[in-house]
C-alpha cells in the first residue's frame, strides 16, 4: 500500500468524522468534540480517529459511549464517501495530547514563577570573596621572570645531556 495514498484517505476518513459529527449526529450525550487525527493500517482494514472533548470527565466518558452507539452510521458515510471497497472499521480513541500540552504549559509556568523567584533573590546579592579574583599583567611581570628561568635551566638541562 501506497504510503501516500493511505495518509490521504485517512485525511479523508478525519474530514467525513467531523462532519458526520458536526451535522448529523444529534446524540445528546456527544460533548463538545474535534476530531485531531486519523490513522488508517496499511491493509486498510482498520481506521483510528482520535478526538478530543472539552469538558470534564464524565462528558469524556459520555461523549466516548455516543461514538460507540454511532460507529455504524460513521462508518457507512466514510464507506460512501471514500469509495473502498471494503470499508475500514473505526475505533475512536481519546487523544491525550491537549492535556499533555496544558500539563507542560503549567510546568513551564511554575519554572519561569521560580526563575523569577531566583532573580529577585539575586538583585541584592554579591560575589563572596574578592571584587575581582582574576590576575592581570602588573601582578603577572614577578612571575615573569620566574617563567624564564625556569625556561633557561630546562634549556642548559638538555644541552647537557646531548
Amino acid at each position: 500500500m501506497d504510503v501516500a495514498r493511505a495518509r490521504k484517505l485517512a485525511d479523508r476518513i478525519q474530514q467525513v468524522v467531523a462532519e458526520m459529527l458536526e451535522r448529523r449526529i444529534k446524540d445528546p450525550r456527544l460533548g463538545f468534540v474535534t476530531v485531531t487525527d486519523a490513522r488508517i493500517t496499511a491493509d486498510l482494514g482498520d481506521a483510528t480517529v482520535y478526538y478530543t472533548v472539552f469538558g470534564s470527565e464524565a462528558e469524556r466518558a459520555a461523549t466516548a459511549t455516543a461514538l460507540e452507539s454511532a460507529k455504524g452510521i460513521i462508518r457507512s458515510e466514510v464507506g460512501r464517501q471514500t469509495g473502498l471497497r471494503h470499508t475500514p472499521t473505526l475505533t475512536f480513541v481519546h487523544d491525550p495530547l491537549p492535556d499533555s500540552a496544558r500539563h507542560m504549559d503549567d510546568l513551564f509556568a511554575a519554572a519561569r514563577a521560580r526563575d523569577a523567584e531566583i532573580a529577585r533573590q539575586a538583585e541584592g546579592a554579591q560575589f563572596a570573596g574578592d571584587a575581582d579574583p582574576y590576575r592581570f599583567e602588573e601582578d603577572q611581570a614577578g612571575d615573569a621572570v620566574a617563567v624564564d628561568v625556569d625556561v633557561d635551566s630546562e634549556d642548559e638541562h638538555r644541552h647537557r645531556a646531548r
